[in-house]
């Protein structure tokens, strides 16, 4: 899935990352706004995870869509 067609999406992939992760603040989605690198640096500063492993996340919200 590409980067415009994550943009489409985004109010779906922003609902999956709350329920998932709920101590994501609307400011902090704000911030990330499809952005999966910016979702990425999010995952590993907030919940301490390898880029590895907040890429795969990353990863895993773009497919579930």
């Amino acid at each position: 899935m590409n980067k415009h067609q994550v943009q489409g999406k985004w109010e779906q992939l922003k609902a999956k990352i709350k329920e998932k992760y709920a101590d994501f603040t609307e400011d902090e989605l704000l911030q990330i706004e499809a952005d999966s690198e910016k979702l990425v640096g999010y995952l590993q500063e907030k919940y301490g995870m390898t880029k590895e492993k907040a890429r795969e996340e990353a990863s895993k919200f773009k497919d579930s869509l």
